[in-house]
């Protein structure tokens, strides 16, 4: 892709503004006619400061037979492990908390957030594409996706349909998704607000195994999610493109996160005890994202802007961009800023009050909670011999979880019940 040659500037800004939306199995079929296997390889690192850390795999490889029919296919493999939050609040003295599992107990020391180190899993994801160009203005794709992990199973198909008009300026696509998930908890489904039993509680080991028994039900949870989006991209000018879509995303099903804890404290502040979240069992989201993409004398640079709604209450507003500057014909580099700012779920509780009626959803998760977020990224490539590319990224992401405006009592008010969450992302890339 040559940007400095005006006469490819337009194809070259409305291919890349297609693969910001997944079409670039379809572009790349009409507009490249690759006649060879092209592979791409990389290898990520994703480290939180005292929490997760993931490696990931990723392998993607096309073929296209002609210039109407391309084949897309990915691999995606991680592992991922650490301590992640359980959603209990930090408290003054030395807590003490039953594994998801049943058995075994991990303690959190007093001042420190509670988390559960026991987060240890490898996932598989594959997915494979067809896409078809056929006629000059029409085009279409189809897909099929799955994932697996220890507790967790996903399928999915996918289609879309694309129609050009005004000498390919202007290009509508009308795609949808279904996706079925099938969630077996370790440990079993916790009961939704039954209380966590803890060992130091009962006086035997089968009376602690009844009690624990009593808080999980058998069986597996299932969920659905039909996804819908719309997209047109407008050519501009010969160095400008703008892309705008709509997605409507309706899931239905088991949505609560097994591992997930609530506290619920006294007056004073201190835990009595912890139950388990309850989350809604449907969501319909709204997504609405503009991006508009340029080509500059030695460089390339975006804008974008999404935002997302629900009936959960849980809005979000993003901001990103990327400029890539060409040091010469073979060397880049690309910065990349993004933030990010979240407004709560209504059914967000960072604690419960021992003394009040339980609400009908609730769930102290951070992630659902007020937060904002932003990212800080450099990347660099370089292309060698024969068509190969090599590029480097390395990104710095920090969120910062907020109070949604719950009045905290006694000891929680020396507590840092919302510390931020700091990583590190670097990967390894290359094509051929």
């Amino acid at each position: 892709m040559q940007l400095k040659n005006p006469s490819n500037i337009a194809k070259a800004l409305a291919l890349a503004s297609c693969a910001l939306v997944g079409q670039s199995a379809q572009v790349q079929a009409s507009e490249e006619k690759l006649d060879d296997w092209k592979v791409d390889a990389a290898i990520m690192y994703y480290g939180e400061e005292d929490r997760v850390q993931a490696v990931e795999a990723i392998g993607n490889v096309q073929k296209a037979f002609g210039d109407e029919s391309l084949l897309d296919m990915k691999l995606v493999v991680d592992s991922l492990t650490g301590a992640s939050a359980s959603g209990a609040v930090a408290q003054a003295e030395t807590q003490t908390f039953t594994r998801p599992s049943g058995d075994g107990q991990y303690q959190t020391a007093p001042g420190e957030t509670p988390l559960d180190d026991t987060f240890h899993d490898t996932r598989v994801q594959a997915s494979a594409n067809w896409a078809e160009t056929l006629s000059p203005v029409w085009k279409t794709n189809v897909g099929v996706n799955g994932s697996k992990e220890f507790d967790y199973f996903s399928m999915g198909l996918n289609a879309g349909i694309e129609r050009s008009f005004n000498k390919d300026n202007t290009t509508l696509v009308l795609s949808g998704a279904y996706t079925f998930d099938t969630i077996d908890p370790v440990g079993g489904k916790p009961v939704a607000f039954s209380a966590m039993a803890v060992r130091g509680d009962y006086n035997t080991e089968e009376e602690y195994r009844t009690a624990f028994d009593l808080t999980r039900v058998e069986g597996t949870e299932d969920k659905k999610t039909m996804d819908m989006m719309l997209s047109i991209t407008q050519v501009l000018s010969r160095r400008w493109v703008f892309q705008a879509n709509y997605g409507l995303s309706s899931i239905s099903g088991y949505m609560t996160d097994p591992y997930k804890i609530l506290s619920q404290v006294d007056d004073t502040g201190t835990s009595q005890g912890y139950l388990y979240e309850n989350r809604p069992d449907s969501r319909l989201k709204h997504s609405f994202y503009m991006m508009t993409k340029g080509a500059l004398d030695a460089g390339v640079v975006d804008f974008s802007y999404r935002y997302s709604t629900d009936d959960w209450d849980l809005n979000s507003h993003t901001l990103e961009t990327h400029y890539r500057y060409y040091f010469s014909g073979r060397f880049y580099g690309q910065v990349h800023l993004r933030y990010y700012q979240q407004q709560a779920a209504n059914f967000y509780r960072p604690f419960l009050m021992a003394d009040e009626p339980l609400p009908e959803y609730a769930s102290a998760d951070y992630r659902i909670g007020d937060m904002s977020s932003y990212t800080l990224g450099l990347k660099f490539g370089q292309r060698l011999s024969g068509g190969h590319e090599m590029s480097y990224r390395l990104e710095y992401y920090q969120q910062n979880p907020e109070n949604n405006g719950t009045e905290l009592v006694g000891q929680l008010q020396d507590q840092d019940l919302f510390p931020a969450v700091k990583a590190i992302m670097a990967q390894v890339s290359y094509s051929f």
